[in-house]
């Protein structure tokens, strides 16, 4: 496999993220919707540095090597396009086939990285192998119940992108097709959990630290369950209250998992403090959530929520 070629690809998965970043700044300051900015932060800048890194991280925390050397290449100016023609097709005049555009290039890029990872992880699919080294035996058991919630965040994947497709073309919906069951699908469901899973591998190394063993037993079942509910009931009912809750769970859970990390450590870069920021931002973000659930929605606190999320929690602690 030609691993430089697939490194050199995954990169520009992340540099494109960032500049999908840079564009929605743009476009939040010009007051152009909240469809494009969620186009922009969520599509484009967060998803695409998921599936930059995913490219890169995962086949080595499954003790594999990627299947097709060539499949980030395939992939990214499907999804690209699709970001781009999301984005576009919130501006008034642009032809309703812009969405669907968007919908069908979004299904084939994704098509294409569940397949390539799904082949890449064949055998070891609940993540058993780690590729964890003897230097860091003790850590296996993080490390696997890290690696079992991926599928989960593969599945959400599928969930998020098929519910797109099905809203934009007319075809029957699993959660009633609306945008913000599909964003949830793919910022707590996709980025979220996959944040805990890679964070709960990456950040103990990060920081020389140990974490607190139970609480990874908590964050990622609840993490996993979460999401699916808030979809599922998105206004209003029991099942919304019961993902709030559990999505609230699981992002303190997270957040006290990591300040504990924070405190443990000797390390003080600069970046370490922005993930702590990011924890703040994840805390204030699902406190809006809790409050929707229970109280109902305020169009101006939607708006400091998904910012929250998106640039906040996912944000700082992606970058």
């Amino acid at each position: 496999m030609d691993t430089a070629f697939a490194s050199r690809w995954s990169r520009r998965f992340v540099g494109t993220g960032v500049v999908f970043f840079v564009a929605w700044g743009f476009a939040a300051a010009l007051g152009m919707g909240r469809r494009t900015e969620v186009s922009l932060l969520l599509f484009g800048f967060v998803l695409h540095t998921v599936f930059g890194k995913a490219y890169a991280l995962l086949p080595t925390y499954f003790d594999r090597e990627l299947a097709v050397s060539w499949a980030p290449a395939l992939q990214f100016p499907l999804t690209v396009g699709a970001t781009l023609a999301l984005a576009a097709s919130a501006v008034q005049g642009v032809p309703i086939v812009a969405i669907q555009v968007a919908a069908v290039l979004w299904a084939l890029g994704v098509a294409v990285f569940l397949g390539t990872m799904l082949a890449t992880l064949r055998g070891n699919l609940t993540g058993r192998e780690t590729g964890t080294g003897e230097h860091n035996a003790d850590r296996r058991a993080v490390d696997r119940a890290a690696n079992a919630a991926v599928p989960v965040v593969f599945l959400y994947l599928l969930l998020g992108s098929y519910e797109f497709l099905a809203a934009t073309l007319a075809l029957p919906t699993i959660f009633g097709g609306a945008m913000a069951a599909i964003s949830h699908l793919l910022a707590a469901g996709v980025a979220g959990l996959l944040i805990f899973a890679v964070g709960f591998r990456l950040f103990p190394r990060f920081l020389n630290a140990t974490p607190p063993r139970w609480l990874v037993y908590v964050v990622l079942p609840a993490g996993a369950i979460g999401p699916a509910l808030v979809a599922a009931g998105l206004y209003g009912g029991p099942l919304l209250r019961a993902g709030a809750a559990l999505q609230a769970i699981a992002v303190t859970g997270f957040a006290l998992t990591y300040a504990t990390l924070f405190v443990r450590s000797d390390n003080r870069r600069i970046g370490f403090y922005a993930v702590l920021a990011g924890m703040g931002a994840a805390l204030l973000a699902v406190g809006l959530g809790v409050q929707f659930a229970v109280a109902g929605r305020d169009p101006v606190l939607v708006v400091a929520h998904y910012r929250l999320t998106l640039v906040g929690f996912l944000g700082l602690t992606i970058v």
